[in-house]
């Protein structure tokens, strides 16, 4: 009996912190809100039911604090993907600078670079996917 009491203890104490770490981890936001006038109502309206108020007096006049959660910050936009085309050949009629520009002219955001391949030097594009011209 006394094991149990003990393995029930533990778990108690075990569901006990990692519910306090969980609570921890939210970001709480503070709003002041003026005088303590209906401080919890106007509280509660501005950022919901599950807001908290509370009235400092530490300034001498009494003030309406809220504590709320904050929201979560918005997700950060993806890069967009980067593809790859080409032009045709390098040579000296056209090399790397030529390259570049036929890229440009040929993909939105490309740019190109020659790329020897034995005795073959190919002009490769990239350029972000979703900016392809069309010619």
């Amino acid at each position: 009996m006394e094991k149990i009491t003990s393995l029930l203890f533990f778990v108690s104490l075990l569901i006990i912190f990692v519910s306090v770490m969980t609570q921890t981890r939210a970001e709480i936001c503070i709003d002041g809100l003026g005088t303590c006038e209906n401080c919890d109502e106007r509280c509660k309206a501005k950022h919901g039911p599950s807001s908290e108020s509370s009235c400092d007096h530490s300034v001498g006049v009494p003030l309406c604090m809220c504590y709320y959660q904050c929201p979560s910050p918005p997700p950060s936009p993806t890069p967009p993907k980067t593809c790859f085309g080409g032009t045709g050949l390098c040579s000296q009629n056209c090399p790397e600078k030529c390259c570049d520009m036929n890229c440009a002219q040929k993909y939105t955001g490309g740019h190109g670079y020659c790329n020897t391949l034995g005795t073959v030097s190919l002009c490769q594009c990239e350029y972000p996917c979703l900016h392809r011209l069309t010619k």
